[in-house]
C-alpha cells in the first residue's frame, strides 16, 4: 500500500492544523495531553529558558551543575513513588542505556511482542508471536524448566498500535527460585495511564521483581527528555555508565515548567479524560474500533477511512511503524487539546462511514 503524501505543515500542531488554505482537525501524534494547546504552559517554558538558558551543553557530571535536574530527578520519583530517577535528553537514550546496563547480569530475557525499539539492545528480538498470551505462556513454560537463575523481562507498558495496555501480574505465579528484573517501557503512558501522570511505576512496584520503567516524556506530557526509573542501587549503577556521564541533558526550561505547572498537567488530565469517556460513550461497543482502557487512541483496519476523514476535514494517524515495510498504523488520537464539539464532529463522521 502507499503511503499517502505528508502534509508538511508551516505552523504549529494544535487542535487544528492548516493545509494548503483548509483547517483540518487534528487526531494523530503522540501528545495525549495536549500541553502544546495550553497557553499558561507555553509561557513558563519561555519563563524557564529565561532563566536557565537555551540549552545546557555540559555533561550532568561537570563540576558546574545546573540544580534543576536533580530538582526534577527528586520529584519525579517521588510522584512515580520510585526510589530514584535519572533524566536524559531522550527517552531512546534512556531506553538504550537501561537495557544495555541490565542484560549483562541476565541468563534469560524474555521480551514481549512489539517491544519498543528504545529497549532492544544489539542482538535482542521482540518475542516473534504478536500474541501476548502466547509469550506469557512461553516464560512460564521456560522458567518453569530453568535452574535458579537472573531473568529480565522486558515489555511496553501499552501496545500503542492495536491498541493494547497489559497486565503483569501474570509474573507473580513464576517460580520463586529466580530473581527477576522487569523493565517497562512507559514512553506511552506517561500522562495517561497509573494512578497520576507519573506513569505505571506505583501500579507494579509490588510485584516480586527488580522494577525498571524507562521511556520518554515528549509524547503525553510534551517534555522533550527521557527518564529511567528504578531503586536506588540500579540508579547509581547507570548513572556511572558512559552513556549518561558524557551525553548532553535536556532543555531545563522545560524541566522547570514541568515543576512550576502540575496544576495545568492536572486540568489536561481531567480533559483528556473527559474527551475519551464522551467518544467511548458515544460509540458504544464500535465493532471497526480498538481501544484498551484509558489510552487515549482508537485503532481501525480499513485504510479508505483515512482519504474519508480527511474529505470530512479530519486529519488521522496512517503510517507504516515502526520499520517502512511495517503494515500501515491507523489511528485516532483523542486529545487534551480537542473540545466536547470536537468529539461530536468526529463521532458523526466515524458513524457516516459504517
Amino acid at each position: 500500500m502507499t503511503l499517502q503524501k505528508p502534509f508538511e505543515l508551516q505552523s504549529k500542531i494544535g487542535r487544528t492544523v492548516f493545509h494548503e488554505g483548509r483547517e483540518f482537525l487534528f487526531y494523530s501524534g503522540t501528545a495525549y495531553l495536549g500541553m502544546g494547546c495550553v497557553g499558561d504552559f507555553e509561557k513558563l517554558v519561555t519563563e524557564g529558558i529565561s532563566k536557565y538558558g537555551l540549552s545546557h551543553g555540559l555533561s550532568r557530571v561537570n563540576n558546574v551543575r545546573l540544580s534543576v535536574y536533580e530538582q526534577f530527578e527528586v520529584f519525579f520519583a517521588e510522584k512515580a513513588k520510585a526510589e530514584k530517577s535519572l533524566v536524559w535528553s531522550s527517552g531512546f537514550l534512556a531506553g538504550t542505556a537501561a537495557v544495555s546496563f541490565l542484560k549483562k547480569d541476565a541468563h534469560q530475557i524474555f521480551i514481549a511482542p512489539e517491544t519498543h525499539p528504545a529497549v532492544l539492545a544489539e542482538g535482542l528480538n521482540s518475542y516473534p508471536d504478536p500474541s501476548f498470551d502466547r509469550w506469557i505462556g512461553y516464560c512460564q513454560e521456560t522458567c518453569a524448566q530453568l535452574p535458579s537463575s537472573n531473568i529480565l523481562i522486558i515489555a511496553n507498558a501499552v501496545d500503542p498500535l492495536k491498541p493494547a495496555v497489559p497486565d503483569f501480574d501474570w509474573i507473580r505465579d513464576l517460580p520463586s527460585r529466580h530473581h527477576y528484573t522487569l523493565l517497562i517501557d512507559d514512553s506511552h503512558a506517561f500522562g495517561v495511564l497509573g494512578e497520576d501522570i507519573f506513569g505505571t511505576y506505583s501500579q507494579w512496584k509490588n510485584l516480586p521483581v527488580n522494577l525498571v520503567i524507562s521511556g520518554s516524556l515528549g509524547k503525553g506530557l510534551s517534555l522533550p527528555a527521557g527518564i529511567i526509573l528504578a531503586d536506588e542501587k540500579t540508579i547509581a549503577g547507570i548513572s556511572q555508565m558512559a552513556i549518561f556521564r558524557a551525553s548532553s541533558p535536556p532543555s531545563p526550561g522545560f524541566l522547570y515548567a514541568f515543576l512550576q505547572g502540575q496544576h495545568l498537567f492536572q486540568k489536561q488530565k481531567e480533559k483528556s479524560r473527559s474527551n475519551l469517556s464522551l467518544l467511548k460513550n458515544l460509540l458504544g461497543d464500535h465493532s471497526r474500533l480498538q481501544q484498551s482502557g484509558d489510552f487515549p487512541v482508537f485503532s481501525f483496519p480499513d485504510q479508505n477511512w483515512v482519504s474519508v476523514l480527511e474529505e470530512a476535514g479530519i486529519i488521522v494517524s496512517s503510517f507504516p511503524y515502526p520499520k517502512p515495510t511495517d503494515p500501515f498504523a491507523n489511528r485516532i488520537v483523542v486529545s487534551g487539546c480537542h473540545e466536547a464539539s470536537d468529539i461530536l464532529i468526529l463521532h458523526k463522521a466515524i458513524t457516516s462511514l459504517t
